[in-house]
């Protein structure tokens, strides 16, 4: 069996698709981030059939990232814990879990009761921010309402401190990075498209997003580290497209693109 490169490569989920179930939101823009529940176990079924296994962003960083895939997921859905968690026990895989604090309760969305579940089942649980904004669009007074308070709010709820932050988006600038330095987290996962070394600034590190549209082929590609090139000349070109028309502009001129409505 050959080995993933001796970078480590952090995967990105977002909901899981479950036949008749309703996804957390309609529109086709967040829908292009769903993965169907059915493929996500084929994909883990492939991980471990390769004598690799999944683990969570504390375990990566704490003891070691060898013949593993960081497995990762934005947002909080039900799905966390009813779909992909069953399967990543079963192969005996862990996960880190970033919740949106003000997504707890609703539709869709994992209650207060099922988050505590899901971290007493042994997964790792990060934060995700209070209200899912664009944290580089953030007043620097308000940082702290986004990053250090739903820090508190996870570690009441699960009895758990909480280790890790993901950037909605994958936006974020310096001062994001502070906040979450002086909010006490020990590393901030951005959706920058590359695998992360084993010396990577941990306040800055890579995921590869799954998308609907990912192919079996491509998927395993990615574990190996390889074609991730195109994703990232796609994000930089993003970049380039933001920084010219912000991310209220950017956001209208994709939603004018996909035809729906931005995500509040």
């Amino acid at each position: 069996m050959t080995q993933p490169d001796s970078r480590v490569v952090y995967l990105m989920y977002h909901e899981l698709e479950i036949p008749g179930r309703a996804l957390c939101n309609p529109s086709p823009g967040y829908g292009r981030y769903i993965v169907f529940a059915e493929e996500f176990a084929r994909q883990m079924q492939w991980i471990k059939s390769q004598g690799w296994r999944g683990i969570s962003v504390d375990e990566a960083l704490s003891s070691g990232a060898i013949n593993s895939i960081v497995l990762t997921f934005d947002d909080g859905s039900e799905t966390d814990l009813i779909s992909a968690a069953p399967i990543l026990k079963q192969l005996g895989f862990g996960a880190t879990f970033y919740i949106t604090v003000g997504f707890l309760g609703k539709p869709g969305y994992l209650s207060r009761a099922q988050l505590r579940e899901l971290s007493d089942q042994g997964f790792d649980i990060g934060c995700h921010s209070m209200t899912h904004p664009h944290l580089n669009d953030v007043p620097t007074e308000q940082l702290r309402t986004e990053i250090a308070v739903p820090k508190s709010e996870l570690e009441q709820i699960t009895g758990r401190a909480v280790h890790h932050f993901s950037c909605p988006g994958g936006r974020l600038d310096q001062r994001v990075i502070e906040a979450a330095r002086e909010a006490g987290y020990d590393s901030v996962a951005t959706s920058d498209a590359r695998p992360n070394s084993r010396d990577a600034d941990r306040f800055s590190l890579g995921r590869v997003a799954m998308m609907r549209n990912t192919s079996f082929e491509t998927f395993q590609d990615f574990c190996h580290g390889r074609g991730l090139w195109r994703i990232q000349l796609g994000f930089a070109v993003r970049a380039r497209v933001k920084s010219l028309l912000g991310n209220a502009g950017y956001d209208r001129m994709r939603a004018l693109l996909l035809n729906h409505t931005p995500r509040s």
